[in-house]
């Protein structure tokens, strides 16, 4: 079922990216010289659809690197909680055994006791 619906949201988004690549193949000047319109230094020629996949990729990648970032406080919290509660977790085994091994192995029953 689950694949099914991945299928349902993927299938139109890959449609979606096949047509804007072949609608926008057109060759762009890429310049990475702010300075000299005319002749830049460093420039190329690339399909637009490769910038505008370029920009998207980088934006995922920059906005995932924040979120990550962002959350490190929670994850740094959430592996104390854990350290906390696997020490409490072994020390509760731990006296549970003491516990266990101080009690008498046979119990007085109610009847002998005169109650």
């Amino acid at each position: 079922m689950i694949r099914f619906l991945k299928a349902l949201i993927l299938l139109p988004i890959a449609v979606l990216v096949v047509l804007l690549a072949v609608a926008n193949r057109a060759p762009v000047t890429l310049s990475l010289d702010p300075f000299s319109q005319d002749a830049p230094e460093f420039a190329t020629q690339v399909p637009l659809f490769a910038v505008i996949f370029a920009a998207v990729a980088v934006g995922v990648i920059i906005g995932g690197t924040a979120s990550w970032l962002a959350q490190g406080k929670t994850r740094k919290a959430r592996r104390r909680y854990r350290r906390e509660a696997d020490q409490l977790r072994s020390e509760t085994e731990r006296l549970r055994s003491q516990n266990t091994a101080n009690v008498p192995a046979t119990l007085p029953s109610p009847q002998s006791s005169g109650f």
